[in-house]
């Protein structure tokens, strides 16, 4: 089956969204301090993995909202969406926002500024809000580690071609001519915009092949990784030697 991020559909997601943004910006507004951390789940995925169908079930699972890149493209680019995103920021995430923009926009690394500062603006400020998962756009790269679960999806090339032949009713040979393409599109993105290399491993907490786990068990894991992450102190990290004493 194509699926066809259509016009109505962008606008639907996008009144989702919005409301989901205002509903967070009350409970932040309302919340005493010291409340839980917001975190969020950042997706990368190479062509032919069904990432953003993991991302889906992982977000139906959570009853978060679910940013693919069409989705965070049209904010970035609809100026009224985009300010309406904005202003739903509390003072205080806006304060930390600013100081996320300012530093990010400071590195060399950063091409097309005008539309590059947009999208961060976008993926930080969803941030900022929390209890959300975004999909592609460089959202591993930008949103800070501390409050972020960076996934990466991945499968041998065979199961990818083999995955988009079906899904799109495409002779093999074309398939894998679109999965080339889009793999170096992305891999393109993210070293114009962000200076980074996708495919390292080093950018992400979870690597998972699609091709030996299921949507629900793919699913499992990262919500369990999630989990984790809430039940430690934002930002802490096992030592080296708790590490060894886990693993034994």
């Amino acid at each position: 089956m194509v699926h066809d991020f259509s016009r109505v559909a962008s606008t639907e997601a996008l009144v989702r969204a919005s409301e989901h943004w205002q509903s967070r910006h009350l409970e932040e507004a309302s919340a005493a301090a010291g409340s839980p951390t917001k975190f969020t789940i950042a997706f990368s995925r190479e062509a032919g993995t069904y990432g953003a169908a993991i991302a889906r079930a992982v977000g139906n699972r959570l009853g978060w909202p679910v940013y693919d890149s069409e989705l965070l493209q049209r904010i970035a680019e609809d100026m009224g969406v985009h300010r309406a995103l904005l202003e739903s920021v509390d003072e205080k995430r806006a304060s930390w926002l600013s100081e996320c923009l300012e530093s990010f926009s400071s590195a060399p690394a950063v091409s097309e500024f005008a539309y590059s500062r947009r999208l961060v603006e976008t993926l930080l400020s969803l941030a900022a809000h929390g209890d959300c998962v975004i999909v592609g756009r460089g959202a591993a790269k930008v949103l800070p580690a501390a409050t972020t679960l960076r996934v990466r999806i991945v499968a041998p090339l065979e199961y990818r071609v083999e995955a988009v032949s079906r899904e799109h009713g495409i002779a093999r040979e074309q398939a894998a001519k679109q999965v080339e393409a889009t793999d170096r599109e992305r891999r393109r993105f993210m070293e114009e915009h962000f200076r980074l290399d996708p495919t390292d491993p080093a950018n992400y907490d979870l690597i998972l092949n699609a091709a030996r786990l299921s949507h629900a068990e793919c699913a499992d894991i990262v919500i369990a990784a999630l989990d984790r992450l809430r039940a430690r102190p934002v930002g802490s990290s096992p030592s080296p030697a708790a590490k060894i004493q886990q693993a034994g």
